[in-house]
């Protein structure tokens, strides 16, 4: 079993209040676990308005295979947000 996990850090500069990030947090995650077949969650800086750190996950008998599914679901969160991705972090187990 091999496990891929990623952290964004995303830039949104237009969002005021922790309200409207919750309603960008919910439609990127939507989004992601309607196309793709991955866990996704805010895990950090729930506090912090115009930071926003997503964390996801996918499962594979492949080493392969799960950082292709990384590459695609990040290339994807970076052409459906307004935000810039300024940090990522990967990691295959």
């Amino acid at each position: 079993m091999v496990v891929g996990t990623a952290k964004l850090i995303i830039y949104a500069p237009w969002v005021h209040s922790l309200k409207e990030k919750r309603k960008v947090v919910k439609s990127i995650c939507a989004k992601v676990k309607n196309k793709y077949n991955v866990s996704i969650a805010e895990v950090e800086n729930q506090d912090v308005h115009q930071s926003i750190v997503l964390g996801f996950a996918c499962v594979s008998n492949d080493s392969s295979h799960a950082s292709q599914v990384l590459d695609t679901v990040i290339r994807f969160i970076e052409g459906s947000t307004e935000g810039d991705v300024i940090h990522i972090e990967r990691e295959i187990i």
